[in-house]
Formats: structure tokens, sequence, C-alpha cells
């Protein structure tokens, strides 16, 4: 085992397994800071620092906790030199009197610092948590893309709860060991230089032992906290995708991958939690070492007149407080440094780059026309590799134009970057002649609406997620927009109707019924400019037909941008963009495309040949 202990450290580890889909490393970090545990334990401060007032007024509780605790045993040695002295002594009352007033204020004092300190962690806590909350909704979408959802709910639970025990636990705590320390060495001087010299032998024994220990202990609980992340990435990507997992019966291995990450986290726990709890023991043991040096040369020096014996026990209980603020925070180690690493995953996120901010000079829309132009617009996810190569086309207002091609053609980074969740790399788009850099994307966004593919519902009643659409629309706006959507008859079917709860993005009622809410949200949003992409993929022939009447209302006098594998249902499209592998091909009509014979044609006509249009 003292192998495995050994510089550089290495705990054993289960063999990994190819990673999953979906899966990512967190990258590269924007600041180094968080990575640095002095300039993680700095912001902690900075979030604590806040709370000045207060913490001050704990700090004088401490210090007065502090004064109480040494001077107890001060009185204690008092008495029992006093009763050595024999009768004419002061009266015994009068001690016993002087110790149950300084325990007793001690309880209310130390009662008081840690309901204040409570308090303040909890405020610290909340501050921390609503700021990486927030930070996370000023990331940018590529973001999202590259970290799994299960981490980053980590982060916001798990990690955060560490240092939220910490400061509950430990804070007062490192900040009494500190003061006891100081003053206990001025006490034990002023009783005994010799003594104090002889407790200190056990100091530099003390120092290379946690030095030791810690440098080994720090990296093991950062392994432990990221381990814990991976695991609750995958624990959240399997839960929502059992149905998937059950439909191919991949059962066992999914239970398989989650053992191993489950022992990564048995391995990584065990041995932080194993070579942190020598520090305690070597506490204990140095502790006891210090003990006995006292006891023996203390003894010796009262046979000899030079101490009395209560100068002799009031050392030995300072020698303890001496170890014991030491042995405290060897207790509160673990707990120290699982906060620690918890805090620089936190600290990670809001490091991360930020989605660019709107121009001084960006402007706010209040009416928009829907005039949108393309002018040699080029774009990559990745360096090198341009997923829309100088794409040019316009749209005038009120018009509708269809994307189509092929899987992977740019039909969605098209979208992405109408809606500013991408901006483009070459080329300019404008909306009614302004370039949409120089816009607000709260207020582009605000005169679009979106219906994708899948469609995402939140928890709440069906009434709720309708009304997401226009926050301040009233009962009879909602139940309207559902109606033109053909939503309103399902929904009346419903226990509840349009109080009916969903819970879990939608469960208990299909997915076709999903996108009814989701095209209801969109109608009463009226807005500008619509978005809609493979809106009608996941719905019947039936309630297909329904759904366009209502689409085509909605659509009227509104430029809408429809992506749709199965073109049977854009044939009346004012304009085709036929888009392949990055380039816009063909453009037009229906009739028009179909007149040039090229590739619209042959998907077309495939489609006709492999049954009435489905893809």
């Amino acid at each position: 085992m003292w192998e495995a202990l050994s510089e550089p450290f290495r705990y054993p580890r289960p063999p990994a397994k190819d990673a999953v889909p979906g899966a990512s490393s967190a990258g590269k970090r924007a600041k180094s800071q968080a990575k640095d545990w002095q300039g993680t334990l700095r912001r902690i401060w900075h979030y604590l620092s806040r709370r000045k007032g207060r913490l001050s007024l704990v700090m004088l509780l401490v210090i007065g906790s502090c004064g109480l605790t040494l001077l107890g045993p001060y009185l204690i040695g008092m008495a029992i030199d006093d009763y050595l002295e024999g009768p004419g002594g002061r009266p015994w009352l009068l001690f016993l009197l002087g110790l149950t007033s300084v325990y007793v204020l001690q309880s209310i004092v130390g009662w008081l610092q840690n309901i204040w300190m409570i308090q303040i962690a909890q405020e610290t806590v909340l501050r921390m948590r609503t700021d990486l909350f927030a930070q996370l909704h000023r990331l940018p979408i590529p973001f999202f893309g590259k970290n799994r959802q299960g981490d980053l709910m980590s982060r916001m639970t798990n990690d955060i709860d560490s240092v939220s025990s910490t400061l509950n636990s430990s804070a007062i705590q490192l900040l009494s060991s500190v003061l006891m320390l100081a003053g206990t060495v001025v006490v034990m001087l002023l009783l005994s230089p010799l003594l104090t010299l002889l407790t200190f032998l056990v100091v530099p024994l003390m120092a290379f032992g946690m030095r030791w220990i810690t440098r080994r202990t720090g990296a093991l609980f950062k392994e432990r906290q990221r381990n814990l992340g991976e695991l609750n990435g995958f624990v959240e990507e399997t839960l929502s995708g059992q149905r998937i997992i059950k439909a191919f019966s991949q059962e066992e291995r999914v239970i398989g991958a989650f053992h191993e990450r489950n022992v990564a986290i048995k391995h990584s726990g065990f041995w932080a939690q194993t070579i942190s709890g020598f520090i305690p023991k070597l506490m204990n043991g140095l502790n006891n070492l210090s003990f006995a040096i006292i006891a023996c040369v203390g003894g010796i020096l009262a046979i000899r007149g030079a101490i009395t014996v209560g100068v002799i026990i009031v050392f030995v209980e300072y020698a303890r407080q001496f170890t014991r603020p030491l042995n405290d925070l060897a207790n509160q180690w673990n707990t120290l440094l699982s906060a620690i690493a918890g805090a620089e995953r936190v600290f990670e996120i809001v490091d991360e780059e930020e989605e660019d901010a709107d121009e001084h000079s960006a402007v706010a829309l209040d009416d928009v026309a829907g005039a949108i132009v393309f002018h040699e617009v080029s774009f990559a996810y990745e360096t090198g590799r341009n997923t829309l190569k100088e794409i040019s086309f316009e749209a005038k207002p009120g018009e509708t134009i269809a994307i189509i091609g092929p899987t992977g053609a740019g039909k969605t980074s098209l979208i992405q970057l109408l809606s500013r969740f991408y901006d483009t790399h070459a080329g300019k788009i404008t909306l009614d002649g302004q370039d949409l850099r120089t816009i607000r994307r709260e207020s582009l966004r605000s005169h679009m609406a979106f219906v994708l593919q899948d469609s995402f519902l939140f928890e709440g009643t069906i009434r709720d997620n309708i009304r997401y659409g226009k926050l301040d629309a009233t009962d009879s706006q909602v139940e309207e927009a559902a109606k033109l959507a053909n939503a309103h008859t399902f929904i009346m079917r419903l226990a509840g109707g349009y109080d009916r709860v969903l819970v879990a993005d939608g469960s208990g009622i299909s997915q076709g019924q999903r996108q009814l809410l989701a095209i209801a949200r969109a109608i009463l949003a009226d807005p500008a400019i619509l978005v809609l992409d493979e809106a009608t993929s996941s719905i019947d022939t039936v309630s297909e037909i329904k759904i366009q009447e209502g689409l085509k209302r909605l659509m009227k006098g509104r430029t809408s941008f429809v992506i749709a594998h199965r073109l049977n249902t854009i044939r009346e499209a004012d304009r085709i963009l036929v888009l392949k592998e990055g380039c816009l091909v063909e453009q037009g009509s229906h009739d028009e495309l179909l007149g040039k014979q090229g590739l619209y044609s042959d998907l077309y006509h495939g489609q006709l040949e492999q049954g009435g249009g489905n893809h």
C-alpha cells in the first residue's frame, strides 16, 4: 500500500470504455483562477464579504468565545493552587460562580455565532447558485452542445452543496482555530516558556505530516467531484433515453456502463477519504506525545518548585487546546477539500466565455416588416469546414420560404444564423435593411416564433405552456390560439382540460399533441417572422391536413421559413431553397424547380415513388 501512496499518486481505476454519445470534456476554460485553490478561496471570500457587518459581528463573537475558552482552564488552575495552599484562600463559591458564568456565556456566544454564520453561509450559497444559473443563460448555444446536462446539474446541486456544508460547519471553526492557536501560545509563554518550547517540538512533525497528506488528497477530491459529475450526466442521459434503451434491449450494457462510473467514484472517494483520514490519527498521536512530554517535564519542575501543580494542569489543558485547533482542521479537511473542488467546478462555468454582447450601438426593433436578405453568407462550426458557403437570397415581407435538402445540407444552420444563435463568419444578414448584428438579440427574437421538430413543454398546465408565447395573454386568447392550431378538441378531452398539468416534457400526451401545443404557442406569440423546423414531422396525415389549414392562417402576412423533408407540404411556398453540402444550388417556386429538372425534381419524384412524400 505504501508504494501506492508514493509520489506521484495513482489509485486503481476500472478500464475505460468508449465515451457515451454526446459526452465531451468541459473544454478550455476562459480563466485559470478557478483551477487555483488560493484564487478559489479568494473568490469565496468575495461572496462572504458582501455581508461585512454581520460577518464582523460573528468574528467578534468568535474572539469572545476563544477568550472564554482560554479563561476556563486558567480559573481551574487557580482553584487547584488555592486549594493546595490550604485554608485562607479565596472562597470556593467564587470559583464555582466564575466557572459557571464562563461556560454558560461561552455556550450562548457559540450558539449565536453558529446561527448568524449559517445565515451568512446560506445567503452566500444563494448568491453563488443565482450567479451560476444566470451565467448558464448568458452562455452561447454551442456551450450546451459540448457539455452534458447532467454534469451541469451536478455543478448546480452537488458542488454548491459541498460549499454550503463547509461554510455552515467549517468557516467558524477555521477562524476559531487561528485565534485559539494565537491566544494559547501567548498564555503558554506567560506560564512557562520551557514547557511551551517542549510543546512546539511536535509542530514540525504536524506540519510535515499535513503537507505530505494534503499534497495527495487535493487531486483526489477533484477527481471524485469530476467522477460524480460524469455519473450524473450518464444517469440524466439514460433516463431521457429509456424508450430507446428498452426498444433495443440495451439494459444490461447501460447497467454495466453505470457500474464502471459508479466504481470510479468508489475508488476516488475511497482513496481521498482514506488518505485524508490519516490526518486526525496523526494529530491524535502527536497530541498524546505532547501530553506525555509536558507531564514528565512538568512533574519534574513541580517537584523542584519551579512551577505549581495548578500551572501543570492548566498547561496540559492549554497544550491540548493548542493541538485541538489543528485536530479540528484535520477533521474538517475532507469537507474543506471537497468544497474547494466543488467551488472550482462552479467557477469554471462562471468563467466560461459568454455569448458575445450586443454592440453598444445595437438597437431594438419596434415594428418589423419581415424583409430578410442573406448576402454571401458563410458559416462553419469548426474552423476550415464550412457548413454554409456564400448563401445569397431575399425573402420579401409576408413570403413563405421553404428550405429543403439532404441531411447535413445546412438547413437548420441557416435558421440558427437567422435567429442569431450563431453569427456569420462571412457575409451578412439584414432584416428590413438592418444588419442583424446591429440589432439586440432579445429584440430580434421577440419578433420571431419557432416550432421545432422536437417540441419542448415545461412542467405546468397546458394553458401556461401555450401562454409561454405571450405571457400577458388572456385565457380566451390562449383558447383561440389552440383552436387555430386544431389543439382545442383534444385538450378538452383531457382530464382538467387547459388546466391539465404536464410533467416530464409533456409526459402523458402524444408527440403529435405536443407538437400541436407548440404550434398554438407560436400562434399566440403573433410574430413577424415564423420558423417551422419539421413542424409536422411527428403528426399523422389526418392531423397534418388540419394543421396546415391553421398554419396557412398563421403564415398569412408573415415572413415564414419552413424546413421540411416531406416535399408535398411546401408546394405552395413562394420560394423554395434547395441546399446541398452547404451550397444553395437551386431556388424558385415548386413549378419552376420541377421545370429545371434538377435536384429538387429528383427529390420530389423520388418521394412520390416511395409512397406519397414520406421521406
